[in-house]
């Protein structure tokens, strides 16, 4: 793991191995571009018959699953805006903290696949409540191309105004004001423009104190270096699959340098923004416009910190056997630890 940025220390480099990942994380990943590819139509419509019997489902549980419980806590019924709380099962968790931080966490998918009750963002957000330990908010946001920008940041930021107006819904250990906005790919883009509203909102409790960017979807018309280099032999994610998500997202007649896909064009550096871990993979085709989005925070005057695993594809934070994953979870513990401290 490499690392700069704001109070942190810079590792030396580690070279790849000759096959970084192990043949069940390979073929995982391998099945799961497989699915999205059958998922996604021609016209930039979505299979979403297919996909309903392909994205693995699990409901909330208030018996503990791995020390953490679950419930399920609806917005706005009309639009199906709902989130999935999960809790560590023992009071113990809170002791001598004075109430646990919340991270709001908005899941991947290209803004199109996948839900907050997905299995693999299930067992996600429980590893973040029990690890942190936290109070893990997981939003079930609309997904295109059905309903296309800006409904999902609109989803986002309403979920925050709703913890922030209503105590009852969170547990009583929870301490909004210990708010943490967390994402990977689409959702991390998803966080970063939900940090932009927030930001001098004038929420009466919620206080955003920090934003965990895993791996964020980004881009723009210029073909970055690492998406031609990966272009033949990318897995989960491609230039195919990417293109098609943009377009499937964007506005009508929209390019990529659209301000959603291509942030850095943004002026935030007099706007309120929450110190930011911006988490690459170094066998991930998106890397340099990550790095772009740590390099634009930084030049913002924002405080940000770049983490880069090396060896590390898109998503890999997900797969549990890999060492790295358990090192991004703390990463976000200290991070989050820090934050609530201060």
């Amino acid at each position: 793991m490499n690392s700069s940025g704001t109070g942190s220390k810079l590792a030396p480099p580690v070279a790849p191995p000759a096959n970084p990942l192990p043949w069940r994380t390979r073929l995982a990943v391998s099945v799961v571009s497989a699915l999205s590819d059958l998922g996604r139509r021609h016209d930039g419509t979505v299979n979403r018959r297919l996909l309903s019997f392909l994205d693995l489902k699990c409901p909330a549980s208030t018996t503990p699953i791995q020390s953490v419980v679950s419930s399920d806590v609806t917005v706005d019924a009309s639009r199906n805006l709902w989130f999935r709380v999960y809790a560590p099962a023992t009071s113990a968790a809170a002791a001598g903290g004075g109430g646990l931080p919340v991270l709001v966490f908005f899941h991947g998918g290209g803004f199109a696949f996948l839900s907050a009750a997905s299995v693999g963002y299930d067992l996600v957000c429980r590893r973040f409540a029990r690890s942190l330990p936290a109070i893990v908010v997981s939003v079930n946001y609309r997904l295109t191309p059905e309903h296309r920008f800006p409904c999902q940041y609109d989803d986002g930021f309403d979920v925050l105004r709703f913890l922030d107006g209503d105590a009852g819904a969170l547990p009583e250990n929870a301490d909004i004001g210990k708010c943490f906005l967390a994402g990977d790919s689409a959702g991390a883009n998803i966080a970063h423009h939900v940090a932009v509203r927030a930001g001098g909102s004038g929420f009466r409790r919620l206080r955003v104190l920090g934003q965990v960017s895993i791996q964020p979807f980004f881009g723009g018309e210029e073909r970055s270096e690492s998406e031609i280099r990966f272009r033949s032999n990318s897995v989960l994610v491609s230039l195919d699959r990417t293109d098609w998500l943009w377009k499937a997202f964007l506005p009508d007649g929209s390019t990529r340098d659209h301000h959603a896909a291509n942030v850095t064009g943004s002026d935030i550096s007099g706007k309120e923004y929450p110190e930011t871990v911006v988490i690459v993979g170094g066998l991930d085709p998106l890397q340099d416009w990550q790095r772009r989005y740590y390099e634009w925070l930084k030049r913002s005057g924002k405080e940000a910190t770049l983490v880069e695993y090396p060896n590390m594809i898109h998503a890999f934070y997900m797969f549990p056997e890999l060492p790295e994953s358990a090192e991004v979870f703390a990463q976000v513990r200290d991070f989050v630890a820090r934050k609530s401290a201060g």
